[in-house]
């Protein structure tokens, strides 16, 4: 080293000092994250190591790539320049800072969503104001800014140290074939570590997704090159020939009344009032992050949800019940519209180019519609997609209530229950209410005033082996179910309750350890993040109570509830009413995982069939295994053909129909 030029031992030694740090990082990474009941194989750990370690070479070395171009350059010399010393002490120390300012982010979007940091955080750009309170209510972020400013100052100080140290070092000669060996072996080195392997094509993102375990290409990516890598992703787009193409098996699995593939037409005439009940009152609830795997119902041994639990005793309870996607603005979205959220880069809520969409909702003649939100209906431009197409809409939020504001999504839920409650009760004409909670979110406030409710304290090794992260985490989500409870028993209290059909869900799951009472497919395919418990309660008008494991779907939600309560109904949507029998030999819910490269799927009875988007990695797995992570398609041919067209052909679908779901692509005669 001490024949080479001062600026190449220079740059080597910080070459060095942030490689340790970004593999310090990997390593706390895997640490903090880590599941040791289920931990990764230590040859699949070696090789996520080994990725990530190419992988920040490259991020490193693209840092370094100015200085490397440009330091030779009289003005900009690292050390005979004073303007270019200063300059690039002043680089290093901004792209350290930045890069600790973004793996802190990445380590709290994980902590978070359970996904590495990619392009779909700017979608929380629309509400900043919002996102940054919550930031700030749920961490410490004073004390983690004055860390970050310490570590970044003792950062600067070793560069002026090591500029020092290497500017007072007697200059190498080099012979003219020197220097073109220096240059060309420095070549080579930087472009080799940037290319990242020895074969005819680069290192790319993809080489990360190398297992079926999550968590084990998560330890292998950059999070700074992931994000870079997913910003070139585009919105979809449908193409209509493939549509025509699926139009045949989608028709028949819709049950379409008059089938016209020339038009595209996808809409259903169909018949409801099961119950013969004349305009029974519905609620519908979206029980926030309500995973299945942390209810009671579903075997959880914390007891969590007793007040959930009871109810589910009493009414029709769907046990295989899956959202399509992870995300509360999908799932507002889906719920509504009966339609998957398909948007790569943001949610369909925030894509202008769709806001009109036809509902079930407004099969509810002569209904007042009203919907409760504890925050802001600007959160995800969920407003439009409401405003926009539920005629007559009351829309209840943060600024209408008397109860105080506790966080940043709002009023407390119960605050949110007794304020839905207030309203509904003085109601005369029947009414649809939709109401959606969201306390169950970082950062996991309880309020004083919360009517009975007791705080538990559990051992952190119990909570992880039940699925919970944190105490605050389990008295939060116990929390929710306690003021679910609270508005049942004020609810039974007024007389619309016994006319009233009550729907509660999850608008989606959670993903990482769901614990050991459940199935392991759960854990092994990702799916612990789209099941959620759906409940249709209604004591009076449903008396006799049921569990279904049938699979089921989101976008079932309103062909069911209008199937029983509306006199009939158009139906548009990829869902179908789960008590209509023409349907129960096929039933069958899709699901879909945004990324880089979107991946979708369908799960059946006994099987679960997911591909990306673009068609490859396709795989077919079995529910019924202990290990569900093997393809079983050579096995199952004929079973694995079917799903992937049936899988296929649900996502082209649903890509047209969100352009093709407003009320002027209704042709129907009734």
């Amino acid at each position: 080293m001490t024949n080479l030029p001062r600026s190449i031992r220079l740059l080597f030694t910080i070459f060095v000092i942030q490689l340790l740090l970004l593999s310090a990082l990997r390593l706390g990474f895997w640490g903090y994250f880590n599941t040791p009941i289920d931990p990764i194989p230590a040859n699949e750990l070696y090789e996520a190591f080994f990725l990530g370690f190419k992988f920040d070479i490259r991020l490193i070395l693209t840092i370094l790539l100015p200085p490397l171009l440009l330091g030779w350059l009289p003005w900009l010399r690292l050390f005979d320049a004073r303007l270019g010393r200063k300059l690039w002490q002043g680089y290093f120390v901004l792209a350290f800072l930045l890069l600790l300012v973004f793996y802190l982010g990445d380590f709290g979007y994980y902590a978070y969503l359970n996904k590495r940091i990619d392009s779909t955080i700017l979608r929380f750009l629309p509400n900043f104001g919002i996102s940054m309170e919550m930031v700030w209510e749920t961490y410490s972020v004073i004390s983690w800014s004055l860390l970050l400013l310490l570590i970044t100052a003792g950062y600067g100080l070793l560069l002026r140290y090591l500029f020092a140290r290497f500017a007072a070092q007697t200059p190498v000669p080099l012979s003219r074939w020197r220097k073109t060996a220096t240059l060309t072996v420095t070549t080579f080195l930087v472009l080799f570590g940037l290319y990242g392997k020895w074969s005819w094509y680069p290192l790319r993102w993809s080489d990360a997704f190398f297992s079926t375990r999550a968590f084990a290409s998560a330890v292998a990516m950059n999070p700074v090159l992931h994000f870079i890598n997913t910003l070139k992703n585009k919105d979809l787009k449908f193409d209509v020939n493939k549509v025509r193409h699926a139009y045949p098996q989608m028709a028949r699995y819709l049950g379409v009344n008059a089938p016209d593939a020339k038009h595209l037409n996808f809409v259903r005439y169909e018949k409801g009032d099961s119950l013969h009940v004349k305009q029974p009152n519905i609620v519908l609830v979206y029980m926030e992050s309500f995973a299945a795997y942390k209810v009671g119902s579903f075997g959880n041994p914390l007891d969590p949800t007793p007040n959930f639990d009871a109810l589910a005793k009493q009414g029709l309870f769907f046990n295989r019940f899956y959202t399509p996607h992870v995300g509360t603005a999908r799932s507002v979205f889906a719920g509504i519209t009966g339609l998957p959220d398909v948007e790569t880069h943001e949610t369909s809520t925030r894509n202008p180019l769709i806001i009109n969409q036809h509902t079930i909702l407004n099969a509810f003649k002569g209904y007042e519609k009203y919907y409760f939100i504890g925050g802001s209906a600007s959160w995800g431009n969920i407003r439009g997609i409401l405003s926009h197409n539920i005629p007559g809409l009351h829309l209840y939020e943060e600024s209408m209530y008397q109860s105080p504001r506790m966080d940043v999504w709002g009023i407390s839920d119960i605050d949110l229950f007794k304020e839905a409650n207030k309203v509904l009760k003085k109601q005369h004409k029947p009414f649809i209410a939709i109401i959606q909670t969201s306390g169950n979110h970082r950062p996991y406030n309880v309020p004083e005033d919360n009517h009975g409710f007791k705080h538990r304290k559990v051992d952190s090794a119990t909570l992880k082996r039940d699925g919970f992260i944190s105490e605050k985490e389990f008295n939060s989500f116990r929390f929710m179910d306690h003021s679910l409870g609270y508005f049942i028993q004020q609810a039974k209290k007024e007389g619309y309750f016994d006319n009233t059909i009550f729907v509660f869900w999850g608008d989606h799951g959670l993903g990482g350890y769901p614990g050991q009472h459940m199935p392991a497919y759960l854990n092994q395919t990702g799916l612990n993040g789209m099941l959620v418990p759906f409940l249709i309660y209604s004591p009076k008008l449903i008396p006799k109570p049921k569990v279904y494991t049938k699979v089921a779907s989101e976008l079932d939600v309103l062909p069911t509830v209008a199937g029983l309560a509306a006199p009939s109904y158009i139906n548009t949507t990829l869902g179908r009413n789960l008590f209509n029998p023409e349907f129960d030999t096929q039933r069958y819910a899709f699901t879909i995982t945004h990324g880089s490269v979107a991946e979708i799927g369908v799960v059946g009875e006994k099987f679960y069939f997911r591909m990306n988007a673009d068609g490859t990695k396709k795989r077919l797995q079995d529910l019924s295994l202990e290990d569900t992570r093997n393809d079983m398609s050579a096995k199952y041919p004929q079973v694995a053909r079917r799903m992937q067209h049936l899988c296929r052909n649900l996502f082209e679908t649903a890509k047209y129909m969100r352009y093709h779901n407003g009320n002027k692509f209704l042709h129907i005669t009734q």
